[in-house]
């Protein structure tokens, strides 16, 4: 039984019937960028997320790089966040002339361990970016209050957790900045790629849309350095579509993380859900001595799964130079030891049980 990562041609079938239409018509209408579409899929996404404010663009890369500049991080400018994430929420600071400070993680959520967060502000600290990973929010609420307290910005990774909560509040609606992706893998995707920023401030809403068009307020005048940052009708048309079936999804993740809990108990370390926020499962991540030998079982039975992250940030060979002498022990011994297993809202449940008996068949 061959069973992918992420199932997006059976997503296809699901939505084909509405999104196909959807996608002629704005073909038709030949408004490319910033269309109709692009405005009321920002109108939604906010209302969605409980915000005033949401700015597309064309990759959850851009939309920290983006957020990052709107909150004025400049050279010498440091800014904490995480080591075991995809690069992106590094390589933005960097891009911004500023340096990351990598703080360890927690070995059970893999997010931030808030307990060492403070203990690396220092007076150059401008802000603190957690990554909600693999769908699992961060606790914000005490995130939030370090901020207050040390007067830092609160910018949320969100890219791996649209629609997860926390406290009441959606996944990036609880810092300054929210950023998320639309890379097709993610939990609400497009048919390629694009990102959004919320928030609740006007002012820093207006400096999002600035930047992410050419530094521009008024047509052919341009104010600040900005970037050439859209996104297009056409993915604006599909994630409006799927912005409509974006919680019955995650509800499906869930009920699939749960049955995965039950057929690999006292197998393997399954997730941890820590019950302060509603974890939207982009990945199912468990955790094995023994990690190795389950991905090849796995793969020589045809089934997907991958290693996020096989190697850290502050490993990289392009932090290198800045973070060579950095230790973390957490984040480096979960990255010897993690594995994800296919996870989409349209895995099966004989498909679940089929890869939970491999595993037990391998490890046993």
């Amino acid at each position: 039984m061959n069973i992918p990562m992420l199932d997006l041609k059976a997503e296809y079938a699901l939505l084909r019937d509405e999104i196909e239409p959807a996608v002629t018509e704005a073909l038709a209408a030949c408004q490319y960028i910033g269309g109709p579409n692009v405005k009321a899929f920002e109108a939604e996404a906010a209302a969605y997320a409980g915000v005033r404010h949401a700015i597309s663009c064309a990759s959850g890369t851009d939309a920290l790089l983006i957020a990052l500049r709107a909150i004025g991080i400049k050279p010498g400018d440091e800014v904490i966040t995480t080591a075991f994430t995809f690069v992106a929420t590094a390589s933005t600071v960097v891009m911004c002339g500023a340096k990351p400070v990598f703080v360890d993680i927690d070995p059970r959520t893999f997010n931030l361990d808030l307990n060492q967060v403070e203990a690396a502000i220092t007076p150059a600290t401008r802000a603190i970016v957690p990554v909600h990973l693999f769908g699992q929010p961060v606790h914000l609420e005490s995130l939030k209050a370090l901020c207050d307290k040390h007067g830092l910005k609160l910018i949320e990774d969100a890219a791996q957790s649209f629609g997860a909560d926390y406290a009441g509040r959606k996944s990036g609606a609880y810092g300054d900045i929210g950023c998320t992706s639309f890379y097709p893998s993610k939990n609400l995707s497009a048919f390629g790629d694009g990102g959004l920023m919320i928030t609740d401030d006007g002012k820093l809403a207006a400096e999002l849309r600035v930047l992410a068009s050419h530094g521009s307020r008024v047509r052919y005048h341009h104010h600040v350095l900005g970037y050439n940052s859209r996104l297009d009708e056409i993915q604006a048309v599909i994630l409006r579509v799927k912005l409509k079936r974006l919680d019955h999804f995650n509800d499906r993740r869930r009920a699939i993380a749960d049955s995965y809990n039950q057929e690999l108990a006292g197998l393997v370390e399954t997730p941890f859900a820590d019950g302060r926020g509603r974890h939207v499962y982009h990945q199912y991540t468990i955790l094995s001595d023994r990690r190795d030998a389950i991905q090849k079982v796995l793969t020589d039975a045809g089934i997907a799964c991958a290693v996020y992250y096989p190697v850290p940030l502050h490993r990289q060979e392009m932090f290198a130079a800045t973070h060579g002498g950095v230790r973390l022990p957490v984040t480096e011994k979960v990255a010897q030891r993690c594995l994800s297993l296919p996870i989409s809202p349209m895995l099966k449940d004989e498909q679940v049980r089929h890869i939970g008996g491999v595993i037990r068949q391998a490890l046993t």
